[in-house]
């Protein structure tokens, strides 16, 4: 079975990362990290969420956050926006893209955002007009695909409906993701099958999160079926909300350690996004949840330091 020459990386460190964390960090170092982040060749970087401070009050910045962080030429820059209202200010600050969210599990949907998943979805329909209107790229993520914190396991077919109906809102991109980091690689790869079934792969997204070390399988996994854009997040930033200390969104450098060493073209430093998990690693007084990070990180310091011994000799 042939896998992709190439992958796109979703970065999404500096909005679903940082959302999940306990603390806030000041709006220089968010558009710090996009900075380097840009710098590193990443292809799309989830930037800012415009929602309600009430309720994410680490996001409440993505106005200042746009305003001055320094866009790579090519790159897309996306934002959550789940109203209007957040699409309004979304465009307004200039996001090239602009992500809706709904769930394949009812329970979820109605303990997350307090309606159904048709309802969410009726509640999207002016956004996603709005989006394709001005021209602004739309992608939906679909949470809980392979497994609720309440209802347990999810039917294929309950995440296919919910496709369907993005598709009905003429979403250009759609991310299926295992929120709670519960999915096993068969699963996963039968859940792309069929979901490659309805829309074109190309337009399919895998967002793994890590809490039972599964997201790398589920990642390969994803590729054998042909599915090659993955998200991720440098130093593996945001825990998961559903299982207490547990790690959430997989780290970005242990991704692409994985795909650079089966040869798939990734467009993005290794080495650079290295040095940007231990700097924000750094910033928030923890060390990186990355493996690979740890390990190359050290390679890195290490050689350093031998380069200046030479240098004194």
């Amino acid at each position: 079975m042939s896998l992709p020459t190439a992958v796109k990386i979703v970065e999404v460190s500096a909005r679903d990362g940082l959302q999940n964390e306990k603390q806030f960090l000041d709006t220089a170092i968010k558009v710090e990290l996009i900075n380097q982040l840009s710098a590193a060749g990443f292809p799309n970087i989830e930037a800012a969420s415009f929602v309600s401070p009430k309720w994410v009050p680490q996001m409440a910045d993505g106005t200042e956050v746009m305003a001055n962080i320094t866009r790579r030429d090519g790159a897309i820059y996306s934002a959550l926006t789940p109203n209007m209202k957040g699409f309004e200010a979304a465009l307004a600050a200039g996001v090239d893209e602009v992500v809706i969210f709904g769930a394949a599990s009812e329970s979820f949907s109605q303990k997350n955002i307090n309606c159904s998943i048709a309802e969410s979805i009726d509640r999207f329909a002016p956004v996603a007009k709005a989006a394709l209107d001005a021209g602004v790229r739309l992608r939906a993520s679909i949470s809980c695909s392979l497994g609720c914190p309440y209802e347990g396991e999810i039917p294929v077919q309950n995440v296919l409906d919910v496709v369907k109906r993005m598709h009905d809102l003429g979403v250009h991109e759609y991310d299926i993701a295992d929120t709670i980091g519960v999915a096993t690689p068969v699963k996963t790869a039968r859940l792309m099958e069929a979901v490659a079934g309805m829309i074109p792969i190309e337009q399919m997204a895998g967002h793994f999160h890590d809490t039972y070390g599964q997201a790398l399988a589920n990642i390969l996994a994803s590729l054998q079926v042909g599915v090659s854009i993955f998200h991720s997040s440098v130093a593996g930033l945001g825990g998961c909300p559903y299982a207490k200390g547990a790690t959430g969104n997989v780290a970005t450098e242990d991704v692409l350690y994985m795909l650079h060493g089966m040869g798939i073209h990734t467009g993005i430093d290794l080495d650079q996004v290295v040095k940007t998990g231990a700097w924000v690693s750094e910033q928030l007084g923890r060390p990186t949840n990355s493996r690979a990070g740890k390990a190359l990180f050290l390679k890195q310091s290490l050689s350093a330091t031998n380069d200046e011994v030479s240098r004194t000799k």
